[in-house]
């Protein structure tokens, strides 16, 4: 204890809500003790002894510290602990002042009297040298109360976790909740300084006051602790493990009430140790339309927010920032440290410049003041724990870096192993880097899977790259990639759908990763090919259509022709098709690269892909509107022999089903269609099939629906499109799931006028389509959902309708095309441009005449009666002549459900004007071929109709 000056003795110091008792060493906040260190209440002593006036270093140093020789460092760490107590109490007030070059003053007004008497405060025991907790605790209240919990049951607790996920700080936070709790107190033992693993003794006494002077240190202090009732708070063990084990094992054999609480990276390994792993922060798992107050559920993004306030006051969370700080959180893992360091950069960059550059973060994440000097920099955070590693640990950590995702053991040993680093090392460096924190293990169905943080990831790759290693072990990777690539496609044949996702889902970082370094090294240019076309199958199972488009494209690049194969280019032109047919739509580049594929199917009589490549020119020419040439394509493959046999005639049947459909031939189409629906599922032992094509059971099952519901079965229609829906839920490809949805389900919804139902699946179609960037797909949703609007009497958005449309046209997609300018028409004369509207309208039943897709003309007919309804009543006969003309092409069809509905507009005109038999003949007859669907929307207004004359 510092001493007191004879003028000064025995008063007490007021300034703010402080009270300062030197001789007691006490300081109070609004009456309330406040545990500070020792040291920091001298300090604050000579400041408010001499305040005003400015109090040298060293003279601090030697007023505090008389008779030993201290580093200038312990001054400013005490003056930090300081500094945050006083600051916590009364806010943004500040009560010691820097004099640059020059030493600290206490700017506080003081006032001198009286202190008050030993009966008007608590005690307050010295039975701890715990820093103040000033820092508030964030998303760890549940770790706190398990790690408390396991305090009260067993006598040592490890908190283990990577460096910087805030370990010292869960500690310390618990270490304080439970101060009063033991009889001789509560110490913090930091051994960050500590170098040599004998001393941890010397540290454990000297923190809880023990002047023990011995030369065997551990049996003095097991000595004096015999009978305390204690917890010791051992900090930072990892770099002297095995001392803290050894003098931890001893204290705990030969005391009886003494508890240890340790930190580290790695557990003790002490008989009786109970492990709490400590995780990063929770973050939202997808970031995209997180608004401020969800975002603010995750700690880590409220350790985010609160870190900023501090590095700026006036900082608050807005909506539009939310799914930046969302995102960056989880590229730090949710390191607290990670969090805290870049939230005090906020100042400077902003949110989305800090963003922009997190990549750079050990560049950006420095200058940390306060806390030990490991933890100044994220750098230095890890580099802290990778000086503490052997040679061999180094060596395999560096090398796990070209794992950009997560792997096992064995292709740990693939990659990593060589005659530098065999098996055995490997698999004993995989657990050693797990128990030191830098590696994340976790059990999965099929094993361990390990995976570095990605700041550890960043660090390595550095280390890496300087080594001389780097190219050899990401040709190594690559191999492994490719090796693993046809396991999984293997592998999609026979496991169930939600156990292969589960295998192999998580590895496509590692499929990116090596793409990227491949195709800019020219020495690896083959492997660039060989791993393109080995991940076609997979970019389709998980939805990488944009990605496998780029990949294929960059493939077929000239440079890469030396490294190509004619299977290879038959294989990237066919999945360029496929690719660009799904995301952009029929452009000519799909044609040329199908006919090209095609070509090399023939030269090489390779009937699989002869087959693969009819499919998609016959699914080209349906989305062209040319339905004959669709049908033409598909009986082509009726010609192919695959395997010695023709090919079966489900290849064919659900394009020509669909084909068949928009001709008007709807029984010959639902023939079709139902063979390849109804047929049994059998598997395809053809491996390379399904390379980003629609499932032709899912085709053709949306295709059936619709024709069900034109001839009159409403009720099977939509059991129909439900069960559509479920098979492309199931098979997670997101082009099927965006067919289902916005081709299926909707337009079903529509046809029976359920239009609640029609609304979800626009919004979950459109939502799912510009997450896997299916710009042809989002159009064509928004431009079906203005039928939607129409309907439903919402605002129209025409300047935004005539853009996507625009994009429709421009991709080449001509099938439902005259349907959506139909739309459109009946947008501008209901907008006021009724000659307009009917000039698109009339445009539309051109486009379907001219391509022979007459199915849909019945209803367009019936539209354009309406709007000619909306320019002058006296032209009334126009619009009955459209009605009958529709319900006569309706008829020829056998579609039912047009006709149905044309009836039904035909009656309202005609009771408009006095009444027609005729058209109320019409209505009753159609009413009368239905044997299902009458509690759908257009039966319901039928028979509302016809009851209503009935009774009149």
């Amino acid at each position: 204890m510092v001493e007191i000056s004879e003028a000064l003795a025995g008063r007490s110091y007021a300034f703010g809500s402080f009270e300062l008792v030197p001789d007691r060493q006490l300081l109070l906040r609004n009456g309330v003790p406040v545990r500070l260190g020792g040291r920091a209440l001298d300090i604050l002593t000579v400041l408010v002894e001499h305040a005003g006036e400015v109090v040298g270093k060293r003279d601090l140093i030697a007023r505090v510290w008389p008779d030993t020789f201290v580093e200038e460092g312990n001054l400013k760490v005490n003056m930090n602990a300081l500094r945050r107590a006083l600051d916590a109490g009364d806010g943004n007030l500040t009560c010691i002042a820097t004099v640059v070059g020059r030493g600290y003053r206490f700017v506080l007004p003081v006032t001198v009297s009286t202190p008050p008497e030993a009966g008007d405060v608590p005690p307050l025991r010295r039975d701890n040298n715990l820093p103040t907790a000033t820092t508030r605790i964030i998303g760890r209240s549940d770790a706190i109360e398990a790690v408390k919990r396991d305090l009260a049951e067993v006598r040592l607790v490890s908190i283990v976790g990577a460096g910087g996920i805030g370990k010292t700080t869960l500690a310390l936070a618990i270490a304080n909740q439970v101060v009063g709790e033991r009889r001789d107190g509560v110490w913090l033992v930091d051994l960050a300084a500590l170098t040599d693993p004998d001393l941890v003794p010397n540290a454990i006494a000297a923190a809880i006051g023990l002047a023990v002077h011995s030369a065997n240190m551990l049996a003095a202090l097991c000595d004096a602790l015999r009978g305390k009732s204690m917890l010791i708070l051992v900090d930072s063990c990892e770099h002297v493990i095995e001392g803290v084990a050894t003098c931890v094992d001893r204290l705990l054999a030969e005391t009886a009430e003494v508890t240890i609480l340790a930190t580290s990276r790695e557990p003790l390994r002490v008989r009786g140790e109970r492990v709490r792993r400590l995780p990063g922060l929770a973050v939202p798992a997808d970031a995209s339309s997180i608004s401020a107050r969800e975002a603010l559920v995750y700690p880590a993004i409220e350790l985010f927010v609160d870190r900023a306030s501090e590095a700026r006051p006036d900082f608050e969370l807005r909506d539009v920032e939310a799914p930046m700080i969302a995102t960056l959180c989880r590229q730090l893992d949710g390191l607290a440290l990670a969090i805290e360091l870049a939230a005090t950069r906020v100042d400077g960059l902003g949110v989305a410049g800090l963003l922009d550059q997190i990549s750079d973060r050990f560049r950006l994440l420095e200058n940390r003041r306060g806390g030990p000097e490991r933890h100044r920099t994220l750098l230095a955070t890890i580099d802290w724990s990778y000086d503490l590693l052997g040679q061999a640990e180094r060596l395999i950590m560096l090398r796990l870096a070209v794992f950009a995702a997560g792997f096992d053991l064995e292709a740990a040993v693939t990659v990593v192993g060589d005659n530098r680093v065999p098996r055995s090392a490997v698999v004993q460096g995989l657990a050693d880097l797990v128990s030191k924190s830098l590696l994340s293990a976790e059990i999965a169905d099929d094993g361990m899977h390990y995976r570095l943080l990605d700041s550890m990831r960043a660090y390595a790759m550095e280390k890496l790259s300087g080594s001389g290693e780097l190219n050899e072990m990401r040709r190594r990777h690559i191999g492994h990639c490719i090796a693993w690539l046809a396991e999984a496609k293997y592998d999609a044949e026979r496991l169930p759908r939600n156990m292969w996702l589960a295998r192999y889902s998580g590895r496509i970082d590692d499929v990116r990763s090596a793409l990227a370094w491949a195709f800019t090294d020219q020495a690896a240019a083959s492997l660039a090919v060989r791993l393109t076309v080995a991940a076609i199958p997979f970019g389709k199972q998980v939805s990488l259509i944009e990605e496998c488009r780029t990949a294929v494209e960059t493939a077929l690049q000239d440079r890469f022709a030396p490294h190509r194969s004619e299977r290879d280019d038959l294989i990237l032109n066919l999945a360029l098709g496929a690719t660009l047919l799904h995301s952009r739509g029929p452009l000519a580049e799909v044609k040329a690269s199908l006919t090209r594929a095609l070509r090399l199917a023939d030269d090489l009589a390779d009937t699989d892909l002869q087959l693969e490549c009819l499919r998609g020119l016959s699914e080209y020419e349906l989305w062209t509107g040319d339905s004959r040439a669709a049908i033409a394509v598909a009986n082509s493959i009726r010609s192919l022999e695959v395997k010695g046999e023709k090919a079966a005639a489900g290849d064919a049947d659900a394009q020509t089903g669909s084909a068949l459909s928009w001709l008007g031939a709807l029984g010959a189409a639902r023939h079709r269609l139902e063979g390849i629906v109804h047929r049994p599922v059998l598997g395809d032992p053809r491996g390379e099939s399904d390379r980003f094509q629609f499932d032709q059971r899912l085709t053709a099952t949306g295709a059936l629906a619709t024709v069900m519901w034109l001839q009159g079965y409403a009720d099977q229609a939509v059991e129909t499109a439900k069960r559509q829906l479920r098979d492309a839920e199931a098979s997670h490809y997101a082009v099927s799931l965006c067919c289902a949805l916005l081709h299926g389900s909707l337009i079903i919804a529509m046809y029976v006028r359920d239009y609640a139902a029609a609304a979800r699946h626009l919004e979950r179609g459109l939502a799912h389509a510009s997450t896997h960037g299916l710009s042809i797909w989002r159009n064509m949703g928004f431009c079906a959902g203005g039928r939607l609007t129409l309907y439903t009497g919402q605002p129209f958005d025409l300047a935004s309708y005539r853009e996507a449309l625009a994009e429709i046209r421009k991709g080449g997609f001509r099938m439902r095309y005259p349907n959506y300018l139909t739309n459109y028409g009946e947008a501008l004369a209901r907008a006021g441009d009724v000659a307009g509207g009917l000039a698109a309208i009339d445009e539309a039943i051109a486009l379907c005449r001219e391509n022979g897709q007459v199915v849909g003309i019945p209803e367009i007919l019936r539209i354009k009666g309406n709007v000619i309804r909306f320019e002058e009543p006296s032209r009334v006969e126009g619009a009955a002549e459209c009605y009958r003309e529709a319900i006569q092409l309706a008829r020829r069809d056998h579609a039912l459900g047009w006709e149905l509905r044309s009836a039904i507009s035909l009656v309202k005109l005609a009771r408009q004007l006095g009444g027609d038999n005729d058209a109320e003949a019409m209505l009753e007859t159609a009413y009368g071929r239905f044997t299902e669907g009458f509690g759908t929307g257009d039966l319901r207004r039928a028979r509302a109709l016809i009851e209503t004359r009935r009774g009149n």
